[in-house]
C-alpha cells in the first residue's frame, strides 16, 4: 500500500511491550512510538483492573506518570467519558434503517445533516460527534463490504485520507472497536479497513492496542483472502497488510505463514514472510526460503501443490515488482553466492580438466555441498511441477552450479546425482555448443572420478552405477525408465518427454558410453559387500540386471558368472528387491540364446563346486546345521532358489531348446542331495519378514519339483516339533546338563534290551534339542533301528524313537529317509551289503515295503515307513514327470529330423510315453496299495491266537498291534484314495480279499467313493469281479444308508437275477454261495428292498429245483419223482426259513 508511505508504523519492540505489559520498555519509547498507543494506555490507567495486586498497581502509577506528560491524552479521555450504550443503541437503529433502505445512503440516526464537508466536521465537532461521525463511515464500509460478494472496492472518504487528522481518528477508532466489541467485530474492522486509503495504518494502530487479536485479525483476513493473491488489487492490499502486521510482531510469522498454507490462500504473503524473515541464528546449510518453497512442492499433500505452482504459473505474467520475481532474485544470489568463486561461462581446456576435481576452477565448497543439492532440487521443482521457465541467467548460473566439482564426500555423491538427473529431466539448459561441450566434459570426469569418490566417501551406492543404468536404458531405448530413475532419484514426478531425451541419448551412445564399453566396464565394477535392502540408491546389481535382460554380455561374450555368484555371496538381510529379479534374468540368459541365429550366445551357468561350497563349511564338510559357515542364510537361500528355479525353467524350455538342438546340463542329483532343502526353507519360514517373496517363491518351486517335501502332514509335525510347548521344554534344559554323545547312543542301542533305563533317558534328553540339534545323532538313531524290533523292547523306546525321527524329518527327510530304508533291511539283504541311493527310492518306491517283516507289527516303526512310502510315491511322480520332460521334446525332434520327407509319419511315441508313465505310476500306487492290504491280513499264528481266519481281530482285542498297524495303513489308503480316486477304482477292480472287506469299508473314510464305479464293477464279464462288487456294496450299504447306496443295491438284485438265467449250473452254484449272505446286509440296511429279494430268493429256489429234476429224470423216473418231491419241499423251506430271517431283519 503505497498511499501509507511516511507514516510511522508501530515498531516491534513497541508491540512487544504493549504484548507483555512491560513499563519499563513503554517508558522507553519516544514520544511518536507512544503517541500511537495512547488508546489503550489511557483505557487500561482509567478502567478498573482485573489485576488488584500490589505489583499492577505500581505500574499503573507508572503509566500515569507516563500519560501525564502527553497533550493528546486529554482528547482521549474526553472521548472515554461518552454514553456509549446510547452511542450503540443509535448505530443499531441506523443499521436496521440502512438495511430497510437497501444499503444507499439516505437517512442518518448517528448524523444529521452536514452543514461542510466530513473533516472540517470532524474538527469542529465534540468528542461524541467525532465518535458518531466516525462511527457511521465505518458501519457505512462494513454494510458495503458485506453487500460486495467478495468484489473489492477501494472506498474514498475525507476522514482516513487526510494526514492532520490521522492519529485523532485512529484514537476514534481504537475506542469504539474497544467500547462496542459486539457492534465492532475486530476482525469485521480489519476486513473494512483493507478498503480505505491507509487502511494498513489504521489496521496495525488497532491490533497494537488490542495486541491479544493478532491471531484472530491475521487468521480471518486470511481466510478470507484470494487464492491467488497477486492477481487483483484486494489481494495484493491484503498481502501488504498482513505483511506489515508480521513485521510489527516478528515472532508470529511463521505461524501466519502455516495459516496460508492451511487455507491454501495468498500465496504471495507466504514468500514475503520468508523473505522478510531474519532467523536469529542463520543456517548455513539450507535458507529458509529454499526450505519453505520444496516443502510446498515437494510435500505430500496435492492440494498445496496445485495451489502453489498455480501462483508460480500466473507470477510469471506480471511485471518485476511482484513477490514472486523478489523470490527469482533471491534464489538466484543464493545460488550465486554458492558456487567456486572462479567459475565462469568459459569452456576450459583439458588442461584445466585434468587438474582434478581440487582445482580451483571447480571446487565446490564442502559446507555448501548440502544447500548446493537442495537448491537443485527445489529448481527442479519449480520448473519441472510448478512450469517455471528459466531466465537466461538462470540457465547459465544453474549450469555452472550442475558441472561444479564437489569434494569426495556422501554429500558430494548426492549432488552429482542430483545434478545428472536434473541435465536428463531438463536438457533445454544445455543451449549452446560450448555449454554441450561443458556437459561432456563433465560426465567424462563422473567417469573418470567414481571409483575415487565412492572409496573416499565411504558409499556403496554411487553415481558410476546411475551412468551405468542410463547408459544401458539410452542402448535398449528405455526411455520410459529413464524418466524413472530421474523422478525417483530427484524424490518428484516430472513430466519428461521422451524426445526432449534424443540429444543425451546420441551423447551417451556415440561419445561417453558405447555399449561394448557399457558391458566390459559393468563386470569390472566390484560387487557390493553385504548387499541388502538397507543400502539404497542404485546399485551394481542394478546395472547387471538391465545389461542382462538386454543380453548385452552374451552379445559382446562377456562371462557375468562370477560376478552374479560373488554378488550373491556377498548379500544379507533382509533382502535386497533386486536379487530375486537379477538370478531370473541370469536364469533366462542361459537357457534363451540371445538370437536364433547364435544359439551359443548364452552365459555360463555357476557351477556344481562353486555351488557345493556355499553349503560346506571352512573344512570342506557339508552344513546341515546353523553352526559356523562361511556363507550367511541369505547366500544360501538364493543359492538354492537359482537351482530349483533353473531346473525348473530347463524344464519348461525343452520343447525350444530341442528345436535348437541345445541341451543345456542340468545339474546332478548327487548335488541335490547334499543340499539340506528342507532345512534351508524352514529356517527361511521364520525370517519371512526379511526375505520379501524370496520364503513364497521357494515354497512354490519345492511344490512343483519337490512334492514330497511339502507333505501337509509334515508342515503339521513341524507345529507340534517347533510350537511352545518344544520351546517351553527347551527352557526347561539346563545350559550344564549331561549331553550325550553319539557313540554313547549307539552303545545304548547295542546293548538292548539290558540297557532300556539308559537308552531311554539318552532318548528323553534328545527329545528336548531342536531338530538342527538333533542331526548330528541322526546316523546313530537310523542305523540302530532294527535293534528295536528285537522282543523285550519297552513301547516307550519306539514311541520316543518316533518322535525324534519326525523331529528330523523336518530338517533332513531325503537323507533320513535313505537311511531309515537301509537301516529296516531284513538280515539277508543287510549281509549282501546292498546300500539303495535316493536315485534308486524314487524309481522304485516300492522297495520302502520291502524290510524287515517284524515292521509290519511295529506301529510306531511302521508309522515311520507309512510316512516314507508316501513321500517317495510322490518324488516318483515328480521324477517320472521330470525324466518324461527332459527326454520327450529331444527324442520327438530327433524323431522329427529321422522321419523327414515321410508323408503322414504318425506323432504316436509322445502319446505313447505320456500312456506308459500313467500306467507305470498307476501300477505303482495300485502295488503299493495291495501290499499294505495284505499286510493288514492276520498271519497264520495270529489266525490260530484269534480263532476262526474270519476274525481279523486277534488276542488283546482293539489294543494289539495289528489292530494299530490296520488304522494306520487305514489312515494312509485315505489319503491316496482322496488325492487320487482313480487308486481307489484301480484297486476294487483287481479286487482284494473278502476278509479285509469289514475293515477297509469301516476304516477308510473315503471308500464311500466305490459306490461311483460298482455299477461298472458289476458289468465286467468276470465272475469274480461280480462277487467281490456285490460283497462290497453290502458292508458299503450297511456303512453308507444313503439313496445312493439304495439305487446300487437295486441294480446289484436286478444283475443277480438276471445272471440266475444265463449262468450254467457250476457257476451259478460259484456265484450265488458268497453273494446270497448279502442280501440279509441289503435288507438291513434298506427294508424297502424285502419285496425284491424275497422274489429273488423265490426265483432261485425255482431254478434249483428245475436243475434236480432235470438232472434226475435221465436216470430213474421213479426215484426222479420222490427226489424232485422231496427237493421242492427242501427248497421251500430254504425260502421260507429265508423269508423269516428277511421279515425279522425287516421288523427290526
Amino acid at each position: 500500500m503505497a498511499d501509507s508511505m511516511g507514516l510511522q508504523f508501530v515498531s516491534p519492540y513497541a508491540f512487544e511491550a504493549m504484548q507483555k505489559v512491560d513499563v519499563v520498555r513503554l517508558a522507553a519509547l519516544s514520544d511518536p512510538e507512544l503517541r500511537l498507543l495512547l488508546p489503550c494506555l489511557v483505557r487500561m490507567a482509567l478502567c478498573a483492573p482485573a489485576d488488584q495486586s500490589q505489583t499492577w498497581a505500581q505500574d499503573k502509577k507508572l503509566i500515569l506518570r507516563l500519560l501525564s506528560g502527553v497533550e493528546a491524552v486529554n482528547s482521549i479521555v474526553a472521548l472515554l467519558s461518552v454514553d456509549f450504550h446510547a452511542l450503540e443503541q443509535d448505530a443499531r437503529k441506523e443499521q436496521q434503517l440502512r438495511h430497510k433502505a437497501g444499503g444507499s445512503n439516505g437517512e442518518s440516526i448517528l448524523v444529521s445533516q452536514l452543514q461542510h464537508g466530513l473533516t472540517l466536521e470532524f474538527e469542529h465537532s465534540d468528542p461524541l460527534r467525532r465518535l458518531r461521525l466516525a462511527l457511521s463511515e465505518l458501519l457505512a464500509i462494513m454494510n458495503k463490504v458485506v453487500d460486495s460478494n467478495g468484489e473489492f472496492f477501494l472506498k474514498s472518504s475525507e476522514l482516513f485520507e487526510s494526514p492532520v487528522y490521522l492519529e485523532e481518528v485512529a484514537d476514534v477508532l481504537c475506542i469504539l472497536q474497544a467500547e462496542l466489541p459486539s457492534l465492532l467485530p475486530i476482525v469485521d474492522v480489519a476486513e473494512a479497513l483493507l478498503h480505505v486509503r491507509n487502511g494498513d495504518w489504521f489496521l496495525c494502530l488497532l491490533v497494537a492496542n488490542v495486541p491479544d487479536s493478532f491471531n484472530e485479525v491475521c487468521r480471518g483476513l486470511i481466510k478470507n483472502g484470494e487464492r491467488q493473491d497477486e492477481e487483483s488489487v484486494g489481494g495484493r492490499r491484503r498481502t501488504e497488510a498482513l505483511r506489515q502486521l508480521c513485521q510489527m510482531n516478528p515472532s508470529q510469522a511463521l505461524n501466519i505463514r502455516a495459516m496460508v498454507v492451511e487455507e491454501c490462500h495468498l500465496p504471495g504473503l507466504g514468500v514475503a514472510l520468508t523473505l522478510d524473515y531474519k532467523p536469529d541464528s542463520a543456517d548455513e546449510a539450507v535458507s529458509p526460503l529454499v526450505s519453505y518453497v520444496s516443502g510446498l512442492l515437494l510435500g505430500t499433500n496435492s492440494k498445496v501443490r496445485t495451489w502453489f505452482s498455480m501462483f508460480i504459473r500466473n507470477g510469471q505474467k506480471r511485471e518485476s515488482s511482484s513477490v514472486l520475481w523478489q523470490m527469482r532474485r533471491q534464489l538466484l544470489l543464493e545460488l550465486v553466492a554458492i558456487l567456486p568463486r572462479s567459475r565462469s561461462t568459459h569452456v576450459p581446456n583439458d588442461g584445466d580438466m585434468d587438474e582434478g576435481g581440487g582445482s580451483g576452477y571447480s571446487g565446490l565448497r564442502e559446507e555448501h555441498v548440502v544447500k548446493a543439492s537442495a537448491l537443485l532440487r527445489l529448481y527442479c521443482a519449480l520448473m519441472g511441477i510448478a512450469g517455471l521457465r528459466p531466465t537466461d541467467e538462470e540457465a547459465e548460473q544453474l549450469l555452472q552450479l550442475m558441472t561444479s566439482r564437489p569434494p569426495a564426500t556422501p554429500a558430494g555423491v548426492r549432488f552429482v546425482s542430483l545434478s545428472f538427473c536434473k541435465l536428463l529431466a531438463f536438457p533445454t539448459l544445455v543451449s549452446t555448443p560450448e555449454q554441450e561441450q561443458l556437459m561432456v566434459m563433465w560426465l567424462s570426469w563422473m567417469i573418470k572420478e567414481e571409483e575415487y569418490f565412492e572409496s573416499a566417501a565411504g558409499v556403496s551406492a554411487s553415481f558410476g552405477e546411475m551412468l551405468l543404468l542410463v547408459a544401458m536404458y539410452f542402448h535398449s531405448n528405455q526411455l520410459s525408465s529413464i524418466i524413472e530413475l530421474v523422478c525417483s532419484t530427484l524424490g518428484m514426478k516430472i513430466a519428461i518427454k521422451p524426445s526432449s531425451l534424443s540429444k543425451m541419448k546420441t551423447i551417451f551412445t556415440q561419445e561417453i558410453f558405447t555399449e561394448q564399453v557399457v558391458t566390459a566396464h559393468a563386470v569390472r565394477v566390484a560387487v557390493t559387500n553385504n548387499l541388502s535392502a538397507n543400502i539404497s540408491g542404485f546399485l551394481p546389481i542394478h546395472c547387471i540386471y538391465q545389461l542382462l535382460r538386454s543380453r548385452a554380455f552374451t552379445k559382446h561374450k562377456v562371462s557375468i558368472k562370477d560376478w552374479i555368484y560373488r554378488q550373491l555371496c556377498e548379500t544379507t538381510t533382509p533382502i535386497h528387491t533386486q536379487l530375486i529379479p537379477l538370478i531370473d534374468a541370469y536364469i533366462n540368459s542361459i537357457l534363451t540364446p540371445a538370437s536364433k541365429a547364435n544359439p551359443e550366445a548364452t552365459n555360463q551357468p555357476i557351477t556344481e563346486q562353486e555351488i557345493l561350497n556355499v553349503f560346506q563349511n571352512s573344512a570342506g564338510v557339508a552344513v546341515f546345521i546353523g553352526g559356523r559357515q562361511r556363507y550367511s542364510i541369505t547366500t544360501q537361500l538364493l543359492i538354492l532358489y537359482y537351482i530349483l528355479s533353473y531346473e525348473e525353467n530347463l524344464l519348461a524350455s525343452t520343447k525350444q531348446l530341442a528345436l535348437m538342438q541345445k541341451k543345456p546340463k542340468s545339474y546332478s542329483a548327487a548335488l541335490m542331495d547334499q543340499i539340506p532343502i528342507k532345512y534351508l526353507v524352514t529356517q527361511a519360514q521364520g525370517l519371512q519378514q526379511e526375505l520379501g517373496g524370496l520364503h513364497s517363491a521357494l515354497l512354490r518351486l519345492l511344490a512343483t519339483n519337490y512334492p514330497h517335501l511339502c507333505l501337509v502332514e509334515d508342515w503339521v509335525c513341524e507345529e507340534e516339533v517347533t510350537g511352545t510347548l518344544p520351546l517351553l521344554r527347551k527352557m526347561m534344559l539346563p545350559s550344564n546338563t549331561c549331553r550325550y554323545t553319539q557313540s554313547q547312543l549307539h552303545q545304548a542301542f547295542q546293548k538292548l534290551p539290558s540297557s532300556s533305563p539308559r537308552l531311554m533317558r539318552i532318548l528323553e534328553h534328545l527329545t528336548l534339542l531342536s531338530p538342527a540339534d538333533l542331526i548330528p545323532y541322526a546316523e546313530a538313531l537310523t542305523s540302530s533301528t532294527a535293534l528295536l524290533l528285537e522282543p523285550a523292547v519297552p513301547r516307550r523306546i519306539l514311541q520316543t524313537l518316533n518322535k525324534l525321527w519326525m523331529g528330523l524329518n523336518t530338517v533332513m527327510p531325503r537323507r533320513l529317509w535313505v537311511m531309515t530304508v537301509n537301516a529296516l533291511q531284513p538280515s539277508a539283504k543287510l549281509l549282501r551289503q546292498q546300500k539303495y541311493t535316493q536315485n534308486d527310492l524314487m524309481v522304485d518306491p516300492l522297495i520302502v515295503l520291502r524290510c524287515d517283516q517284524r515292521v509290519y507289527r511295529c506301529p510306531p516303526l511302521m508309522d515311520i515307513v507309512l510316512h516314507m512310502l508316501n513321500g517317495y510315491l510322490l518324488a516318483s511322480k515328480a521324477y517320472l514327470h521330470c525324466h518324461l520332460k527332459e527326454t520327450a521334446d529331444f527324442d520327438r525332434q530327433n524323431q522329427t529330423v529321422s522321419n523327414l520327407g515321410i508323408q503322414g509319419q504318425p506323432d504316436t511315441p509322445e502319446v505313447t510315453r505320456e500312456e506308459l508313465k500313467n500306467a507305470l505310476l498307476a501300477a505303482q500306487d495300485s502295488a503299493a496299495v495291495q501290499i499294505l492290504l495284505e499286510v493288514c491280513l492276520p498271519t497264520t499264528e495270529e489266525q490260530q491266537l484269534g480263532g476262526s481266519p474270519e476274525d481279523t481281530e486277534p488276542e488283546g482285542g482293539l489294543l494289539s498291534d495289528l489292530r494299530e498297524v490296520q488304522c494306520l495303513i487305514c489312515c494312509l489308503l485315505h489319503q491316496m484314495f482322496i488325492a487320487d480316486p482313480n487308486i481307489a477304482k484301480l484297486v476294487h477292480f483287481q479286487g482284494y480279499p473278502q476278509a479285509l472287506l469289514p475293515l477297509t469299508v469301516a476304516g477308510i473314510p473315503s471308500i464311500h467313493i466305490c459306490l461311483d464305479f460298482i455299477p461298472e464293477l458289476l458289468a465286467q464279464p468276470q465272475l469274480e469281479k461280480q462277487i467281490f462288487a456285490i460283497q462290497l456294496l453290502s458292508y458299503l450299504c450297511t456303512q453308507y444308508a444313503l439313496p445312493k447306496s439304495l439305487s446300487v443295491a437295486r441294480l446289484a438284485i436286478s444283475v443277480m437275477g438276471t445272471l440266475l438265467t444265463v449262468l450254467t449250473h457250476a457257476k451259478r452254484f460259484a456265484f450265488f454261495m458268497p453273494t446270497l449272505p448279502c442280501l440279509v446286509a441289503f435288507c438291513q440296511a434298506f427294508p424297502p428292498l424285502y419285496d425284491d429279494v424275497a422274489a429273488l430268493l423265490v426265483q432261485v429256489g425255482q431254478v434249483c429245483a428245475s436243475d434236480v429234476a432235470t438232472k434226475a429224470r435221465d436216470i430213474d423216473p421213479l426215484i426222479t419223482r420222490k427226489y424232485t418231491e422231496s427237493k421242492s419241499m427242501f427248497t421251500l423251506q430254504t425260502v421260507d426259513c429265508s423269508r423269516m430271517s428277511l421279515t425279522a431283519s425287516h421288523l427290526n
